[in-house]
């Protein structure tokens, strides 16, 4: 008896996902045996992309249209990485090159004046709620923390709702629907006064009450966001499972989620069985990573050329979550540029492609080749070594 099995050839062999056929003669007694059950199955599985920031489309824009179609192509066409989620900010980032946002006008809670903006339509899939509208902030800022003005479910909560709704039917106009939104991201982060950028304060009990008596019913009524797939937390594993608790457990909140997302910062403090002990008090509602990415921390340099440590960050974080029931993974930026930008507080950070644009050249980068090796599936099957 022969076993067999197949190997795809990383760049450090410069082979490139060169498919080898191996085989073996039977294993010796006390070799080491991988069984595969496909009766045992676990959580369907969504899929793994990336997210279509400011900064990735202008540095798309830098390089010629072929090798901008060679890079979506790698990222998502049948020839490539096959990604199934592309992640989209409502209006800027921390990685655009200033703060905007889609109403302006202090005081327009009718939205009269909401209009997509150039970023738009030059640079941008599931959407994430990061940044807000000024005039609607405590603080009178995007960037820094602060929450909705006014009393909770007031009518700077009902115009935040209905802001999302607008987004969906502007973006309809110009042929674009969405499969899925977040509520708000990273919303603990709005507790700091300080933060370096933009940001919005929810607690847990404050995304619930938003969630059921604003956002789901604004949602529910338009025609072209009443399906979207509605996730809470966005955050990091230490809101979990509490996060999900409170808003789930709430039956009249919870009509309106399908999902958990959940980010990757903190994933070495807080142990991954978080996820499996949310989904086994939630098991209706998907979990979904939905924001990744390497040289975040301030000693770590930014884009690293060539780094196969964070090639492996991405692989252990990706097994460790599939394996306590996550759905999904979400990259962040899809292509930096040099110095890990555009960003406009100077919040640089890695990705699997980096733009040189005065040379007129990309760079996929081991993490890249790493996400190779992950692709949509139908369900998760257990293994046993």
């Amino acid at each position: 008896m022969w076993f067999h099995w197949v190997t795809f050839g990383w760049p450090i062999e410069r082979r490139r996902f060169a498919r080898k056929k191996k085989k073996l003669p039977d294993l010796p007694e006390n070799g080491t045996l991988l069984t595969l059950d496909f009766t045992a199955t676990f959580q369907k599985m969504i899929g793994f992309g990336g997210a279509f920031t400011d900064s990735a489309g202008i540095n798309l824009r830098s390089l010629p249209k072929s090798m901008q179609d060679s890079i979506l192509e790698g990222y998502y066409g049948s020839s490539g990485l096959q990604y199934t989620i592309g992640r989209v900010p409502m209006a800027s980032t921390d990685f655009s090159t200033h703060e905007y946002s889609y109403a302006d006008t202090p005081g327009d809670f009718s939205l009269t004046n909401f209009s997509l903006t150039v970023e738009d339509y030059q640079y941008k899939v599931y959407f994430h709620s990061d940044y807000y509208l000024s005039w609607m902030k405590s603080n009178g800022h995007m960037k820094g923390g602060g929450v909705l003005k006014g009393k909770e479910g007031g009518e700077y909560y009902q115009t935040w709702a209905n802001y999302f709704v607008r987004f969906f039917e502007e973006y309809h106009k110009n042929g674009i629907d969405f499969w899925g939104l977040t509520v708000q991201n990273e919303p603990t982060s709005g507790l700091n006064p300080d933060y370096g950028w933009q940001t919005m304060y929810f607690s847990a009990a404050m995304e619930r009450d938003f969630v059921k008596n604003q956002l789901g019913p604004a949602l529910k009524s338009s025609p072209y966001a009443k399906d979207l797939k509605l996730m809470v937390n966005d955050d990091q594993r230490y809101n979990l499972p509490e996060w999900a608790d409170t808003i789930l457990n709430d039956t009249e909140a919870a009509k309106y989620v399908s999902g958990i997302a959940v980010h990757w910062y903190e994933d070495l403090e807080v142990p991954a069985a978080v996820l499996t002990t949310t989904h086994q008090r939630h098991p209706d509602y998907f979990i979904l990573a939905s924001e990744a990415c390497n040289g975040f921390e301030p000693l770590e340099g930014r884009p690293n050329l060539g780094d196969w440590g964070r090639a492996e960050t991405y692989v252990n974080d990706i097994i460790a979550d599939i394996s306590n029931y996550v759905s999904g993974w979400t990259d962040w930026n899809i292509c930096l540029d040099m110095q890990g930008g555009p960003n406009w507080v100077g919040n640089y950070v890695d990705s699997p492609i980096i733009i040189n644009a005065a040379k007129q050249e990309y760079y996929k980068q081991p993490m890249w080749y790493a996400m190779g090796h992950f692709r949509w599936a139908c369900q998760n099957v257990k293994s046993l070594m």
